[in-house]
């Protein structure tokens, strides 16, 4: 099985210094090309320097933001994945 991931984000989904970026995942498995979306969700957060790092750790004001973030993700994913599988023949 192999995969080939794209080297940046088909979506990025903001709220405040909280995102949630939205990859798409081509996996080779028995001959069939599969897509698979992975989600990457940071904050970032300033330094006392005044350079910008990343962390994937929250405090709880910041939860509602990552499920917000999250959702809308997953939402995307979802959308996508039926708007790709609209040439897909409908069976009865």
């Amino acid at each position: 099985m192999t995969q080939q991931t794209s080297t940046a984000p088909i979506k990025v989904i903001r709220a405040g210094t909280i995102s949630a970026s939205v990859w798409r995942n081509e996996v080779e498995k028995n001959g069939t090309t599969v897509v698979r979306h992975s989600v990457r969700i940071q904050k970032r957060f300033r330094q006392d320097d005044g350079e910008w790092k990343n962390t994937d750790y929250f405090f709880p004001e910041d939860l509602p933001k990552l499920q917000l973030v999250a959702a809308k993700a997953f939402e995307f994913i979802s959308l996508k994945d039926s708007e790709d599988n609209t040439d897909a023949p409908t069976t009865l």
